[in-house]
C-alpha cells in the first residue's frame, strides 16, 4: 500500500470556487449524511478529503438503491470528490497510518458518539495536541456535554426533543420533513464553523475543538418562535402560525386536477396582488384577519380547486404575488431557471450533483470527481 500521507490527498477540485480552500486537507470520519455532506461542501471549496472508513465500509455503501459500482447511489452522492482509505484503527500498524494522517490535516472530521475516539486512544486533545494546528470537529447528535451525549437519535427524534416538530404539520398531527431539517442543518452549521476556525487560525497558528450537535443546529432556526416566547405568545400551535399554516397568504392549495401550488404572499403588496389577480378585491382587507384564518383559507382554497394549476399559473405568474407550481424534483432540476444556474449539473458519471449552491465572479462550482477508493490498510 502507499504511504497513506501526502500521495494520497487527492488533487482539488478546478475553478474560482476551488481556490477558497485550495490546499485544505480534511480527514473524514463521519458516515451517514451529516459529516460527509459538510466535507461534501468543503470539496466544493477546493479542499482535499480523505475519507477514513473502518475494513467493512461505512455502512451507507448499503442503504438505499445499489449503483454500478456496487455500493448505494446515496453514498457515491455525498462522498463525490474524496477518496476512501479503510483502517481498523484498533490496530496498531493502521493508528499509526492514521496518526501520520492527523500530522498533515488541517481538519479532522467524525461524527461517532461522544467518547469512541478516546475508547480507541485517539482523544480529540490528544489529537490536537500531536498537531497544534489541527482543527478537530466533532458531529454528533446531542454534543460531547449534557445528559443526552450517548443517546442515539435521528432527525425526527432531534426535532422532537428541540419543540421543532411539535410545530410542524397538520393540526391533528405533527409531520416531519425530508430531506432530513437536523441532519443537513447540522451539516451547514459543522461547515461555517469548520470555516471559521480556519480564519482564526489565519491568525493565531492555532487549531480547535469543535463541539457541534445535530439538536442543536435546528435551534437558530426557530428564532422567530423563540422570540414569540418572550413575547407571551406561547408555542407554535400547528395550522396556526403565519408560516406554518394558519395564514390563507401562505399555504399550499390543491388544484382542480390534483396538483399543488404554494402562495407566499406574506407581505400586503403581494397579498393585494394575488387577490386583483384572483378577482377577489374584498379579500384584499382581510390580510390581517386573527390567526388561524379558517374562513378566509377555506374560501381560497375553493378559488384554487376551481382551477387547474395550468390556469392557475397564467393568472397568477404574471402578477408577481411570490406563487409557485408544487414540482417534483425531476421536473424541478430540468427548468430554465435551474439551468441558467448551473448549480445542478450532471457529474462525469452522468449522476446528478447539487454543487455548493452559489456563483463566485459568474462562475458556479465545477462539478465533482467520482468517489474513488484506495482499499483495505
Amino acid at each position: 500500500m502507499p504511504d497513506p500521507r501526502t500521495s494520497l490527498w487527492p488533487e482539488p477540485a478546478t475553478g474560482k470556487w476551488a481556490g477558497f480552500l485550495g490546499g485544505l486537507k480534511v480527514l473524514d470520519l463521519s458516515r451517514h449524511l451529516p459529516g460527509p455532506l459538510a466535507s461534501l461542501l468543503l470539496v466544493d471549496l477546493g479542499a482535499s478529503v480523505i475519507k477514513i472508513e473502518p475494513p467493512s465500509g461505512d455502512e451507507m455503501r448499503i442503504i438505499g438503491p445499489i449503483g454500478a459500482r456496487g455500493v448505494s447511489i446515496y453514498f457515491e452522492a455525498v462522498n463525490a470528490g474524496k477518496i476512501s482509505l479503510k483502517l481498523d484503527l484498533r490496530n496498531a500498524e493502521d493508528k499509526e497510518r492514521f496518526l501520520a494522517l492527523v500530522d498533515e490535516a488541517d481538519i479532522l472530521l467524525e461524527s461517532f458518539r461522544p467518547g469512541t475516539l478516546e475508547r480507541l486512544g485517539l482523544a480529540p486533545k490528544m489529537l490536537t495536541e500531536r498537531n497544534p494546528r489541527l482543527i478537530y470537529c466533532g458531529l454528533s447528535g446531542f454534543g460531547m456535554t449534557g445528559p443526552r451525549r450517548a443517546q442515539a437519535g435521528h432527525d425526527n427524534n432531534y426535532l422532537s426533543l428541540t419543540g421543532v416538530l411539535a410545530g410542524t404539520g397538520l393540526a391533528d398531527r405533527p409531520i416531519f420533513f425530508d430531506p432530513p431539517v437536523a441532519d443537513v442543518t447540522g451539516s451547514m452549521m459543522a461547515t461555517i464553523a469548520m470555516l471559521g476556525a480556519v480564519n482564526k487560525r489565519t491568525r493565531d497558528g492555532k487549531g480547535c475543538i469543535l463541539d457541534m450537535a445535530l439538536a442543536d443546529s435546528v435551534m437558530p432556526l426557530v428564532s422567530f418562535p423563540l422570540a414569540g416566547l418572550d413575547a407571551g405568545r406561547g408555542a407554535p400551535v400547528r395550522e396556526a402560525e403565519l408560516l406554518n399554516g394558519g395564514a390563507a397568504r401562505y399555504r399550499v392549495y390543491r388544484c382542480a386536477d390534483g396538483r399543488f401550488a404554494t402562495l407566499g404572499a406574506v407581505e400586503p403588496k403581494f397579498w393585494a396582488a394575488f387577490c386583483a389577480a384572483a378577482g377577489h378585491p374584498e379579500w384584499t382587507a382581510r390580510f390581517d384577519e386573527p390567526l388561524p384564518q379558517t374562513g378566509l383559507i377555506a374560501e381560497v382554497t375553493a378559488w384554487f380547486a376551481g382551477l387547474s394549476l395550468e390556469e392557475a399559473i397564467s393568472r397568477l405568474e404574471p402578477a408577481d404575488c411570490c406563487f409557485a407550481p408544487v414540482l417534483s424534483l425531476d421536473q424541478a432540476v430540468e427548468t430554465d431557471q435551474m439551468r441558467a444556474r448551473g448549480l445542478v449539473r450532471r457529474g462525469e458519471d452522468g449522476n446528478w450533483q447539487a454543487l455548493f449552491p452559489g456563483q463566485v465572479d459568474g462562475e458556479a462550482p465545477a462539478v465533482r470527481r467520482p468517489w474513488r477508493e484506495l482499499g483495505v490498510g
